[in-house]
């Protein structure tokens, strides 16, 4: 039987967390399953566009990409979660997504 060195297995690890990573912030694959329609009425539903406008001012459009600091389709979910988490929302995960993939398709558009 075959021995494998440490720092060979901490390669490999290392080129599969990367690649997790990576298929993690590819919306393709992040929002594949993602409902629009939901995502469109959950948008609605919770008021997002007033919530933004009180806290970003105008139509609240100025939320998306401040300072760039969402950049990846990952982040976008992250910050959808952050908003369901902060007011209380009470989304599933695949609601969370659903509203992300909407953002992405109109503001965002991560390949």
């Amino acid at each position: 039987m075959k021995m494998i060195s440490i720092s060979a297995l901490c390669a490999a690890i290392c080129l599969l967390a990367g690649a997790a990573a990576r298929a993690a912030d590819d919306a393709g694959t992040l929002f594949k399953d993602a409902d629009l329609a939901l995502g469109q009425k959950l948008i609605q539903e919770h008021r997002c566009a007033e919530c933004h406008a009180r806290k970003f001012g105008g139509d609240g459009s100025a939320v998306y990409r401040p300072l760039e600091r969402v950049k990846t389709a990952g982040a976008l979910r992250g910050m959808v979660e952050q908003c369901n988490t902060e007011l209380n929302l009470g989304m599933f995960p695949e609601e969370v997504s659903a509203v992300a993939a909407v953002l992405n398709k109109q503001h965002y558009k991560f390949k």
